[in-house]
């Protein structure tokens, strides 16, 4: 199975759902993103992490990591190997024999950061969902997901997830053909890191050239 290693990006808040988050993952060796829609629990529990914020209680995902420490196993790495039907799938690979544990991969994400576990997606799934910026070398910056306050920047624990601000698009000419003009929208959606907008938009091009073909 070939797989690509990714690390966290950052973490957006989802303008089209209420109370969810975009987790965005990029290739470690290359430009390539991936979104993924998780909940607001597992995006908390990902942030604290990030941030080295200690909760007075542990969370789950620091429960997963006591009991492995507990029975002295390892983390080796965490894996999203599959997407069926929009729902990504992942793996926890332990040490051992090489046990294999299905997860969520927001899951297996708020693990890996605690257990300091290297993250992978398969070839299959970075190459049917995930997707390269217009401009790859740009970085988010200071008001984004990102800053230099931190992973997620310096807010208070009970500001961590803010609404992003959003650039207004640049006005420009509307493509003709409806497939250019769905790209041009997804070109868009992902300037204004609108993640689950620009994934939407990425399936409706692929139905309409497979429909084509």
């Amino acid at each position: 199975m070939s797989k690509v290693q990714v690390e966290i990006l950052g973490l957006s808040a989802s303008p089209a759902s209420t109370g969810a988050y975009a987790l965005i993952l990029k290739e470690t060796h290359g430009s390539r993103r991936l979104p993924i829609v998780i909940g607001a629990f597992e995006a908390q529990a990902i942030a604290f992490e990030m941030e080295g914020i200690k909760p007075p209680r542990p969370l789950t995902h620091d429960l997963l990591k006591a009991l492995l420490d507990t029975l002295g196993s390892t983390l080796v790495e965490v894996c999203i190997n599959n997407l069926t039907d929009g729902t990504f799938h992942a793996q926890l690979v332990l040490d051992g024999d090489g046990v294999e544990v299905d997860a969520r991969p927001s899951d297996a994400v708020a693990l890996a950061v605690r257990c300091q576990a290297p993250i992978f997606v398969t070839d299959e799934v970075m190459d049917e969902v995930g997707f390269t910026p217009e401009d790859a070398d740009d970085e988010i910056e200071d008001d984004d997901m990102e800053s230099e306050g931190g992973a997620f920047g310096d807010a208070e624990e009970d500001e961590l997830f803010q609404q992003p601000k959003f650039e207004k698009p640049k006005p420009e000419t509307m493509p003709t053909s409806k497939i250019d003009q769905l790209r041009a929208l997804m070109n868009k959606a992902i300037s204004s890191e609108d993640y689950e907008r620009a994934a939407q938009l990425r399936d409706e091009i692929q139905k309409m050239l497979g429909s084509s073909q």
